[in-house]
């Protein structure tokens, strides 16, 4: 039987029989089952959905031939925005098959993955992704709504914002390094072995564009970091013969990414490695207008970075920290703190320093222990730092630390920051975190020799 049955069949698919039109209510018959709702409540669908026009018919009653269980939960989503608790009872799936039928699907994703539901004071695991093959994932990008592709070996997985559809291709690189989302279907991946950015659909597994950075050497361009703002895609290049390296950016409103400026252009001379770091992190400050660079090496005299804030209008570098002490094991930026935060690779320990300090003499502020800062043992190799809305979280090993501010004043000296337990966001197995980023109400995170990524939820309405 068709979806729609009826004497007179609308350009949509649904028939109708007559009825008063002179009320404002109006009532839809789906599978036998009368529905009555307000004009203004179907016309939240939007103007592409049926419902919209069902909201614009006078005298009559649409039939349906659809699952009326199904549409009282959208029809709950249209009244308040929000899905009902009896939405546990169906597979997002069947969900979403349905959305889509009735032209809504983007009102179930903004409610299932809405970002103003993370908690982060009470997330729990609520699902593993599996990968497949054996290889653990390198990297892993993610969208605002929580789609979230998956870098391992030489392939990509996707999962849709539902995690319930899934996909993977083959890449040409044998590992990939950095990646970053630039649409749900569009990524951006490089490797440090392996020249060129690829801007790789993922959806269809082909690479749509190859850009490479021109240097001096005419020698081939690794990538090292990758970031985004609204308008431009940054990326952090270093020959391969690791001489020298730079910064290109490229203008995302064009079809083809178009090469707009290049900054940060440095060479290695003599024995002065120090002169030539390349960024390894790559993050846009919109408050500011900056982009943050940052780099590290581990040589003779022990780990040495800097992290560098870049003006793109001029080209130039308007503040600089250098790392001699204590080096960042990773660092991050955030605009709603007006923060940096790092690391330490010796002391394991978690600092900040305030965005409103720019151009002055740099200072950090430890929020743990000081003094582990000279203990020279790296108890913070390979601890990621990430922030979130106006949290900071920590990976050390195989737990992760969440860092908040307490408000106590408004100068900057009075900025307290207290380590909080993360709730039912532990996990016995041990195995130590590679990787954990955000997206929707959602966190990700994958684990040495684990082929899967483990998504921590708050428990939010419908699901």
């Amino acid at each position: 039987m068709p979806p729609f049955v009826g004497s007179h069949p609308l350009s949509s698919g649904f028939s109708r029989n007559s009825i008063d039109s002179s009320s404002n209510i109006v009532t839809i018959d789906v599978g036998g089952h009368l529905f009555q709702t307000t004009k203004q409540t179907l016309k939240q669908s939007g103007s592409k959905s049926i419902l919209s026009e069902i909201s614009n018919l006078d005298g009559s009653i649409p039939f349906i031939d659809r699952d009326p269980e199904m549409f009282s939960i959208l029809l709950s989503l249209l009244r308040t925005g929000n899905l009902p608790s009896k939405a546990k009872t169906f597979d997002i799936q069947d969900l979403v098959f349905e959305s889509q039928f009735y032209g809504v699907e983007h009102l179930l994703l903004n409610s299932h993955s809405n970002p103003s539901q993370f908690e982060p004071f009470d997330l729990e695991k609520s699902l593993i992704l599996p990968l497949s093959g054996r290889d653990s994932p390198t990297a892993i990008s993610t969208s605002q709504l929580g789609s979230v592709q998956v870098a391992h070996g030489c392939k990509i997985t996707s999962f849709d914002w539902s995690l319930k559809r899934k996909s993977t291709i083959l890449t040409q690189f044998a590992g990939i390094d950095s990646m970053l989302s630039l649409s749900p279907n569009v990524v951006a991946a490089g490797a440090t072995d392996f020249s060129g950015l690829q801007i790789i659909d993922v959806s269809k597994g082909f690479v749509k564009e190859t850009l490479n950075w021109e240097n001096v050497t005419k020698s081939g361009s690794t990538v090292q970091a990758i970031g985004a703002s609204k308008e431009f895609l940054f990326t952090s290049f270093e020959s391969s013969r690791r001489n020298s390296n730079c910064i290109m950016i490229y203008d995302l409103s064009d079809n083809g990414l178009r090469p707009v400026s290049e900054i940060g252009h440095y060479e290695i001379f003599g024995a002065e490695l120090d002169s030539a770091i390349p960024a390894t992190k790559l993050s846009w400050i919109s408050s500011y207008n900056l982009l943050m660079a940052a780099g590290s090496h581990s040589g003779p005299s022990g780990v040495r970075g800097n992290i560098r804030f870049w003006d793109l209008r001029s080209g130039n570098a308007v503040w600089e920290i250098k790392e001699n002490v204590d080096c960042f094991a990773d660092c991050t930026v955030s605009d709603d703190l007006s923060a940096i935060l790092k690391v330490g690779v010796h002391s394991g320990e978690v600092f900040i320093s305030d965005l409103r300090n720019i151009g002055k003499e740099n200072t950090w502020t430890c929020l743990g222990d000081s003094r582990k800062v000279t203990n020279g043992k790296k108890e913070g190799f390979g601890s990621k730092i990430e922030s979130h809305g106006n949290q900071v979280f920590c990976s050390k090993g195989g737990n992760i630390e969440l860092w908040s501010e307490v408000l106590i004043g408004s100068s900057i000296k009075d900025r307290v920051f207290r380590k909080n337990s993360m709730g039912r966001a532990k996990d016995s197995c041990g195995n130590k975190i590679t990787h954990f980023s955000f997206g929707g109400n959602k966190m990700f995170v994958t684990r040495k020799d684990q082929q899967f990524v483990e998504v921590w939820q708050s428990s939010v309405r419908g699901f």
